[in-house]
């Protein structure tokens, strides 16, 4: 697949289910990403050094997935001038509200693309990654059109008798 050009950041082991909607996505797509775990309560030193060397190592987007607080994301951002995107981790205590209200409420200036709740947020989050690098990769950007277009000829197959 190449060089990582995404970094997948999960806060933790468990949020890898939700997320391997957008390694499945990002393999389909055979662009090359890297997947840590590290979080923002538990290993902040190692997190903002992880972020800060992203740049130099040739990632072009960081992508965070937590739960909870939800804090991943927006620390990835504190420490990075590359596009971050926020998968909000579906939890048990708020289904995932609380992830969502900690990635999408970032204090101007320090901006996170949030996804939706979950593995559609997941799956999104590869997309506007790709759509991200596609400015800039005449490959992905055909790709990413003959996407849409299997989505489109799907959709139009379908067909209900009643």
């Amino acid at each position: 697949m190449g060089k990582p050009i995404i970094s997948i950041i999960i806060g933790s082991r468990s949020d890898l289910e939700t997320v391997n909607e957008t390694i499945d996505l990002l393999k389909e797509f055979k662009v090359g990403f890297e997947i840590k775990v590290l979080s923002a309560h538990r290993s902040p030193k190692e997190l903002a050094q992880y972020v800060e060397s992203g740049s130099r190592k040739g990632i072009k987007v960081f992508i965070a997935a937590a739960g909870g607080a939800a804090a991943l994301a927006g620390v990835v951002a504190a420490h990075t001038n590359l596009p971050v995107i926020g998968i909000p981790i579906e939890t048990k205590s708020l289904q995932g509200l609380d992830s969502l209200l900690s990635t999408v409420q970032m204090p101007a200036g320090i901006p996170v693309a949030s996804m939706a709740i979950g593995k559609a947020g997941a799956r999104n989050a590869a997309i506007f990654a790709l759509e991200i690098l596609a400015t800039m990769n005449k490959k992905i950007e055909a790709k990413l059109s003959a996407y849409r277009r299997k989505m489109k000829e799907k959709i139009k197959r379908i067909r209900i008798n009643i």
